[in-house]
C-alpha cells in the first residue's frame, strides 16, 4: 500500500473510509491526533512491550472490542 513512511494524521486519513479499524500500537496517538475527524475507529494495543509475546495475549479482547467499535473513536485493549 506504500504507507510505510506515513505520519499518524496521514495514517488515519488514508485508513478513513477504507477501514472500519486502525490497529496501533502507539499509545501517543490519542493525544496527538483528533480522531472524532476521521470515518475509522481506533484500536490501540496497550503492552509492556511491542513484541507478539506481549501482543498475543490482547488478542482476544480485542477481538471482542472490534465488534462494538464506532468511528471516530478510540478504544484501548490491555490496560
Amino acid at each position: 500500500m506504500g504507507w510505510a513512511s506515513k505520519e499518524n494524521g496521514e495514517l488515519l486519513s488514508l485508513a478513513s473510509g477504507q477501514f472500519d479499524v486502525f490497529l496501533t500500537t502507539d499509545q501517543r496517538l490519542s493525544y496527538q491526533q483528533s480522531v472524532a475527524k476521521y470515518d475509522v475507529a481506533v484500536l490501540v494495543l496497550v503492552a509492556l512491550r511491542n513484541t507478539l509475546e506481549h501482543l498475543r495475549p490482547l488478542i482476544p479482547a480485542a477481538l471482542r472490542m472490534l465488534t462494538q467499535v464506532k468511528p471516530g473513536q478510540i478504544y484501548r485493549v490491555g490496560e
